[in-house]
């Protein structure tokens, strides 16, 4: 068994699972030490306390498959949906855009397979940071377009076909991470800005967003609310709550019924820890 504070990961993404009786923590843990680089794999851990976790279990391995990315497997999100799991996580190879990739499994701990030959973000795009969310019926993935290839950083979303195979639309431009006056440049005069870890919930009817940048370079969670209710916008932002250095957010619910915000915290190579607090 292994103690929080013991494990380092970033972007820490939390399932409850009632049914087995526990919580199943997945996020970046293939990490470089010393830095953000990740190695090829994806891992889950489980936990009934959010205290005291089991030995990791290895959930894919690229090499295991000749998959197309052998680096930077970062930020694993699992979701259900139509009876099956399926997990959007970032990969990226030499020569290749970083892209987010979908794979599927019958069980939350068990061995995923890609959905697809090839990542369901564009393939000449540099993205990361794949969520799931669910408008009308119709499946979505919100993304990050990176800051590497576009400078100011942006969040998109973009129709999926019923089983998630490929894309049923175009991608529509949500924001960009300087229409938050929150948020500063990633290094002053860089003309850098970032957006990070989307995640959408609702709270009152409202449709918002948790997502991450950096202000005077502290890594941060922010918030912003759809004006129409709707993906579409118009995304009005309101700041951030926490103080701290961290973030790539979302949010759980532990069995008891009390609303939990997941992230990482510091950001700050070999430190980070997953933190859980009310929110």
């Amino acid at each position: 068994m292994f103690k929080r504070e013991e494990i380092r990961i970033r972007d820490p993404f939390v399932l409850p699972d009632r049914e087995r009786g526990c919580y199943f923590l997945y996020g970046t843990t293939a990490l470089q030490t010393g830095w953000i680089g990740a190695a090829g794999s994806f891992s889950v851990y489980r936990t009934t306390d959010l205290e005291h976790f089991s030995k990791p279990k290895v959930i894919f391995r690229g090499s295991d498959i000749h998959f197309w990315a052998d680096r930077d497997f970062w930020a694993p999100e699992v979701h259900f949906y139509n009876g099956k799991y399926y997990l959007f996580g970032s990969c990226k190879a030499d020569g290749k855009c970083r892209g987010t990739h979908i794979f599927v499994c019958d069980t939350p701990d068990g061995t995923f397979v890609p959905l697809s030959p090839f990542p369901i973000t564009p393939a000449d795009w540099e993205c990361l940071d794949g969520t799931f969310w669910i408008e009308n019926g119709t499946p979505y993935i919100v993304f990050s377009h990176e800051w590497l290839q576009v400078k100011d950083g942006e969040i998109w979303a973009m129709p999926l076909l019923p089983d998630l195979t490929a894309p049923a639309g175009e991608p529509s431009l949500l924001f960009r991470a300087s229409d938050d006056p929150a948020v500063t440049e990633l290094h002053p005069g860089s003309g850098n800005y970032v957006t990070d870890g989307p995640f959408l919930f609702l709270e009152g009817g409202k449709l918002r967003m948790l997502w991450s940048s950096f202000r005077e370079r502290r890594y941060l969670v922010l918030e912003a609310e759809s004006e129409s209710g709707t993906l579409r916008g118009p995304w009005r932002h309101l700041g951030s709550r926490f103080p701290f250095d961290g973030g790539h957010a979302m949010l759980f619910e532990t069995f008891e019924g009390t609303r939990m915000i997941s992230l990482h915290s510091p950001n700050q190579a070999g430190l980070e820890r997953a933190v859980f607090l009310q929110y």
